[in-house]
């Protein structure tokens, strides 16, 4: 019986809750659509859905509480598994792998557990757009399909943990 006094056979026909995880921006600046980021990869949304922050500062932030599963050794990239199992990737600029860790500064390392806002990565946006480098950062979520819905809040300047991404679990 249900809370109306509704006999429900088996849990058929009783409505899971889903439950929604919102993620902070990972940086300040403008929340925009991935689809604006004009690598196919992320564009394209081939490595998972996910949002982009066109930066006006160079200071990455933790997006939720997890674990940084993977610092690259060129500072321009890191992937981090929340505490609620979303799998997530954060690329700052576009082809700054090249720079081979110029301009970039680590806070964290792999294995470190982070809290929602703690400071992970710096990056000198003023050098890497000198360089002829997008500072363009998106942040993917590479486990989408273990999620109903995952939808981007975009369309307003930002500032960390402003929720740039909601996750629907299944």
């Amino acid at each position: 019986m249900n809370e109306k006094g509704e006999r429900l056979m088996f849990g058929l026909f009783h409505k899971k809750e889903q439950k929604a995880l919102e993620l902070g921006a990972p940086v300040s600046g403008q929340a925009v659509p991935l689809q604006e980021v004009s690598d196919p990869t992320f564009g394209g949304e081939i490595l998972g859905k996910g949002v982009a922050v066109r930066p006006t500062d160079g200071r990455i932030y933790a997006p939720a509480d997890g674990e940084i599963t993977l610092l690259f050794d060129t500072l321009h990239a890191l992937s981090m598994t929340t505490d609620t199992g979303a799998e997530l990737l954060l690329h700052i600029g576009l082809d700054t792998v090249a720079l081979k860790g110029a301009h970039f500064k680590a806070h964290v390392k792999t294995g470190d557990k982070v809290r929602k806002g703690d400071l992970l990565l710096e990056a000198d946006l003023k050098a890497i757009r000198e360089a002829g480098y997008d500072v363009i950062t998106p942040m993917i979520v590479c486990n989408t399909d273990h999620f109903a819905e995952v939808k981007a809040v975009t369309g307003a300047e930002v500032t960390p943990q402003d929720t740039v991404l909601i996750l629907t679990s299944k």
